[in-house]
Order: C-alpha cells, then sequence, then structure tokens
C-alpha cells in the first residue's frame, strides 16, 4: 500500500464526508474489515478521488447516478451528505434522479427520492438543533 495515496485518499475521504464519520469507521474496523478500510480510502479515495480529471462536485454526481441505480440506500445516504458538501444542490440531485428514474426505472427513481428526502430533512433537524 502506498502511504501517500493512502494519506491522500484518507484526507478527502474526511473532507468529504466529514473527519467523525471516517475515524468512526476506523475506529469501529476489525481484523476481519479492516483491509476493506484500506483498500477504500487508497484505491477508491486516494487514487481515483484524488485524481485531477474530474471536480469533486462531478465526481459526487456520478456517485448518486450509480449509486441510484445500483439500488445502495446505505451509501447513497453517505454520498447525499458529501455531495451537498461538494457544492451539488438539491435542484441538481433532482435533475439526477429523474434521470436515473428513465434511464434505470422508476423503482430506482423513486427510492433514490425517498433516500434523499430523509437526509435533507436530518440534516435540517441537525442544523436546527445548532
Amino acid at each position: 500500500m502506498s502511504k501517500e495515496v493512502f494519506d491522500r485518499g484518507l484526507a478527502i475521504r474526511k473532507d468529504v464526508l466529514g473527519k467523525e464519520f471516517v475515524e468512526k469507521s476506523f475506529e469501529s474496523a476489525d481484523d476481519f474489515n479492516m483491509p476493506m478500510q484500506h483498500l477504500t480510502t487508497e484505491y477508491c479515495w486516494g487514487y481515483v478521488w484524488g485524481r485531477d480529471g474530474l471536480p469533486r462536485k462531478t465526481r459526487s454526481m456520478l456517485n448518486l447516478a450509480m449509486l441510484s441505480a445500483l439500488n445502495r440506500n446505505h451509501e447513497l445516504r453517505m454520498h447525499l451528505k458529501g455531495a451537498l458538501k461538494n457544492g451539488v444542490t438539491k435542484a441538481e440531485i433532482r435533475e439526477i434522479f429523474l434521470q436515473v428514474a428513465i434511464y434505470c426505472g422508476v423503482p430506482a427513481g423513486v427510492d433514490s427520492f425517498r433516500t434523499a428526502r430523509e437526509v435533507f430533512a436530518q440534516l435540517d433537524q441537525e442544523a436546527a438543533a445548532r
């Protein structure tokens, strides 16, 4: 494993998903799944997200579409928060999910809209509590 790529990935991952979330992921990892934390951090976040070819906003938009198409709502929740942090607007998220509904099926679109509404409500509650 490349320490440089891993460290870059860790910094990007914390910036997009939040320091607390990432640290909790590592703290709760055990011998069984720690290799997955390292793989994800180095290759996903360090090697791919760390490339200059696309801005983070575009990468977030692509992730929302792909996770919706794959019906990976747990990951979608996390990446919705990251997408907002990367400058993707709720209006853009709506358009992404409409596109998903047409090309991947209405149930995928419906689930994505439902998940987004739940995430938006959670973020609104957190903001109101501050």
